[in-house]
């Protein structure tokens, strides 16, 4: 909790405008006088360069909900080392940061399938939950797509280096819905440069899928294509769907990711 509190102080929170007419500070748009528009409200400075009346609409203003969803898949234990932290570790510090923030911001936070809430104990109640849940004894995870709600914006922590089926499936119907989200892909170095060489066993941490092989080195230019791959089919993925795809690896210092996350959710 002090590590994610200290990352959120390192993020700009502003209030979010709805893109419409409202009771905001933030100016919006100049429309022509209707008979229910009280003389207060016209602008007079921008009337007298016409021949009409207009009024000065501000931007509305109000809470919005942010859903989070970290992979409690066996593989997010992974770390390429002792001197590492594990991908679903360093999620789950980005996840709490991010909550801090939007929090603070007086939006309502939860993680996916729970309710959305303002205040400070939600940020405990997130925190608490993150540590606690189990891993599954699965390889791979899925966002519950019943869970989507319109209008929510949604960041998802992954790997995605499993089946990519579900999550196309789930972007698809998140951009039926409406909803805005980030995908944001958290590897170990060793998935990110795969080091090996000689003789290895290649095993999912499941255990459902083995690999053994003599010459891991003449793998090495396969598995970079692979994962450029699936990096490009998720970007193009995210983008259909109106979403933000980021990566970041766990050697990397979590502010970069968190910097970018918190600016994908201000636009």
């Amino acid at each position: 909790m002090l590590s994610a509190e200290r990352l959120a102080a390192s993020l700009t929170v502003g209030a979010h405008g709805q893109r419409r007419a409202g009771t905001g500070e933030d100016f919006w748009q100049y429309r022509p006088a209707t008979a229910g528009d009280t003389a207060r409200s016209i602008d007079w400075r921008r009337s007298a360069r016409s021949d009409g009346q207009f009024v000065r609409d501000r931007e509305a203003q109000v809470a919005q909900s942010a859903v989070l969803w970290v992979s409690a898949a066996a593989g997010m234990e992974f770390a390429g080392g002792p001197d590492r932290v594990a991908k679903r570790d360093r999620c789950d510090l980005l996840a709490l940061a991010v909550a801090l923030a939007l929090l603070a911001g007086g939006e309502r936070v939860a993680l996916a399938g729970q309710p959305p809430r303002p205040g400070r104990m939600q940020a405990d109640r997130i925190a608490e939950a993150l540590v606690s849940r189990m891993p599954l004894n699965a390889d791979d995870d899925v966002p519950p797509a019943e869970a989507l709600r319109p209008g929510q914006r949604v960041v998802l922590f992954d790997d995605f280096l499993g089946d990519p089926a579900p999550l196309l499936a789930y972007l698809e119907r998140a951009a039926g819905l409406g909803v805005q989200g980030a995908l944001m892909q958290v590897l170990d170095p060793d998935e990110e440069g795969f080091p090996y060489g000689g003789a290895v066993l290649f095993r999912s941490a499941a255990g459902a899928l083995r690999h053994d092989t003599r010459d891991a080195g003449g793998l090495r230019a396969a598995y970079l294509a692979r994962l450029a791959e699936r990096r490009e089919l998720l970007g193009r993925a995210a983008l259909a769907a109106g979403w933000h795809f980021g990566t970041h690896d766990t050697a990397s210092p979590p502010a970069q990711a968190a910097l970018w996350l918190w600016s994908m959710l201000e636009g």
